[in-house]
């Protein structure tokens, strides 16, 4: 019961600062989750693939609700969806092909990694100076393989990479956001059908898993954060959201570092 309560917890967390910051659950949700199982003692060989299967997982279902929202504002550019999906959903399912073969050290350190860079990218407010137009057709699937791949190994939904991506190529900023949450989608649908199907065959796998995606970790995060998302938009226009940008930086720092100490 009481691993029950720190998913809900956690998507309960994860989904708060999803709406509030805009920027992915997947980036708090993966390190607790390898926290917590580690904790019921899943195979340790396999506890970074399950934690990336569910929380792309989960993203697939909050995606929606944040995509609906910025759609009713007029905040996705379609056009955008539809040139980079192919890419994004081609780059998601080789990365999770790609990952199922890598070792949990190595996404362990890569997802570190990953970690400080958006924590150092927050501290610092870097944003790309827009200086082009979008890609062709050849230039927007390979964008969309990229941000595919990488979200597919560190279980996110792309946003801290879609949306630099379209505000460099000149994509008004509230733009970018609406429709990096649209492209969120089909990262989250093609991470979790991957991870299914990589982890399927997989053996000691814990009870109730649906191959790298483990079913009570995903109703606990899905509940919690469907219901906290958007409390978090609706406060993103009153709280100071620089100075708390900041501090989930520190967060980000926090926990890169104590996942980066369980290799040792």
């Amino acid at each position: 019961m009481e691993f029950w309560l720190l998913y809900f917890v956690t998507g309960i967390f994860a989904g708060f600062l999803a709406g509030l910051l805009g920027v992915g659950g997947g980036l708090v949700i993966v390190p607790v989750l390898v926290f917590i199982f580690t904790a019921q003692h899943f195979p340790v060989e396999q506890v970074m693939h399950v934690a990336l299967g569910t929380s792309l997982a989960s993203i697939m279902f909050t995606s929606v609700s944040s995509l609906r929202a910025h759609h009713a504002h007029g905040a996705v550019n379609w056009a955008v969806v539809r040139g980079i999906t192919p890419g994004i959903i081609a780059g998601t399912l080789a990365g999770t092909v790609v990952a199922a073969q890598l070792s949990t050290t190595f996404l362990k350190v890569f997802f570190v990694v990953f970690l400080y860079y958006v924590a150092t990218q927050m501290v610092l407010n870097i944003k790309p100076k827009s200086s082009r137009e979008l890609p062709g057709m050849v230039g927007m699937f390979g964008a969309g393989g990229v941000i595919g791949g990488v979200s597919s190994l560190v279980g996110i939904g792309g946003g801290t990479l879609s949306v630099p991506f379209m505000t460099w190529c000149n994509i008004r900023l509230h733009q970018a956001i609406g429709t990096s949450a649209a492209i969120g989608l089909p990262i989250a649908a093609a991470g979790a059908v991957g991870y299914i199907a990589n982890g399927w065959r997989v053996e000691a796998l814990p009870s109730y898993s649906l191959g790298f995606v483990y079913l009570p970790a995903l109703a606990g995060l899905v509940v919690a954060s469907v219901l906290t998302a958007p409390f978090g938009a609706r406060l993103a226009h009153r709280l100071p959201v620089a100075r708390l940008k900041k501090i989930f930086a520190l967060l980000l720092y926090v926990l890169g570092t104590r996942m980066l100490l369980t290799l040792f």
